[in-house]
């Protein structure tokens, strides 16, 4: 069980990660850009930890206040859900 979810959470920030560098490539050709309602959602689903470093590691939306503040608002909410697993977790292995 443990491994499923480590394999999700690597996958899943990897395909955001490629989603979000997809759309600072297309930020800089110009061409039809990806929605921010797409990678909000991939940001939700988890790929949030990958975006985040990508933001400031690229350069791409880290001044676009309503983008950062929606992004900081999930990494917040993944950080708070983590640490209840990670505290029950530990709970159930002390009884």
């Amino acid at each position: 069980m443990n491994n499923l979810v480590g394999i999700y959470f690597l996958s899943i920030n990897l395909l955001s990660g490629i989603v979000f560098f997809i759309d600072k490539r297309k930020a800089i050709n110009g061409s039809r850009r990806i929605s921010e309602f797409t990678l909000h959602l991939l940001e939700l689903f988890g790929g949030v930890f990958a975006n985040v470093v990508l933001m400031y590691a690229i350069r791409h939306k880290n001044r676009k206040f309503s983008y950062w503040i929606w992004t900081w608002v999930i990494m917040i909410g993944w950080i708070m859900i983590l640490g209840l697993l990670i505290q029950n977790y530990f709970t159930i292995i002390n009884l």
